[in-house]
């Protein structure tokens, strides 16, 4: 079984979606918001704001989820895209897209809006995913995804709220790290605390352990001025690894158990302004 299989702890989930209101009275009505629980969002959006919807969604019904970008590091990451999607005249980040055009449709508008955001900074370095809920509202971005963010189509699986990775040759391998090998960083030869959660090739064969600064540096010898690597080869078997992909696999079997509530999780790209 690869390492997305189904008896892997999946990490935690935070997506940004996209609601289009089927309501013959207020169609073509457009919502964004952030979710945990996509299934269960949409449900709650439905029922009302007495079941946990938003205000402007309550009454307004049926609403459907036809799209959502997933792969946020935290909450607070996914928070932030909401708000400028939201409010993309009051983002610095955005002072570039031109407002809403005479006759343009809210949904068009939002799309054109997403666009720009896939390819501004701080979104354009985070290994995000697009993924259209309902094929037959899918549309063209443009300008495109950079080429590291999928395009997924479908609904989330329950066991499937990550990241999965992408087209690699190691899709269908086992991970099984030696328990027993030398717990150094293969990069500055320093200790690996047994609180650190080191970054590992997943390529058969291949020894690589690092801290995950260690390899951010590596990887972005040739970008000096970013601060997230989108990918890079590795230092032991020199293959092509995608960031995200590595950040995902550290994960498995790492993270807590999803909790709705708790918003509080930190993250280092949370400091990235908006």
């Amino acid at each position: 079984m690869g390492p997305a299989g189904d008896s892997a702890r999946i990490g935690r989930f935070f997506g940004v979606y996209l609601l289009y209101c089927l309501n013959p009275r207020y169609q073509g009505r457009i919502y964004v918001g952030f979710t945990v629980n996509p299934a269960r969002r949409v449900l709650q959006h439905n029922r009302g704001r007495k079941k946990g919807g938003a205000w402007r969604t309550s009454g307004r019904g049926p609403w459907e989820m036809v799209l959502i970008v997933h792969g946020f590091p935290s909450a607070v990451a996914a928070l932030r895209f909401e708000w400028a999607w939201q409010h993309p005249h009051a983002s610095r980040r955005l002072a570039h897209v031109a407002p809403r055009l005479r006759g343009e449709a809210s949904f068009a508008f939002h799309l054109r809006v997403l666009a720009h955001m896939l390819r501004a900074p701080p979104w354009v370095r985070l290994p995000l995913t697009l993924r259209w809920l309902r094929a037959d509202f899918r549309r063209e971005l443009c300008p495109p995804p950079p080429p590291h963010v999928p395009l997924a189509f479908g609904p989330l699986l329950p066991w499937a709220s990550a990241p999965r990775p992408r087209a690699h040759p190691f899709a269908d391998t086992e991970l099984q790290p030696d328990q027993d090998a030398e717990t150094c960083c293969s990069l500055c030869a320093r200790a690996l605390q047994d609180e650190e959660c080191p970054l590992c090739c997943p390529h058969p064969g291949c020894p690589l352990r690092t801290h995950m600064i260690c390899l951010a540096e590596e990887f972005l010898r040739e970008e000096p001025g970013q601060l997230l690597p989108l990918e890079g080869q590795c230092p032991g078997c020199k293959n092509s690894l995608l960031w995200g992909d590595l950040i995902w696999l550290c994960r498995l079997g790492t993270e807590e158990e999803e909790e709705d509530l708790e918003l509080e999780e930190e993250h280092w790209t949370d400091m990235l302004e908006t």
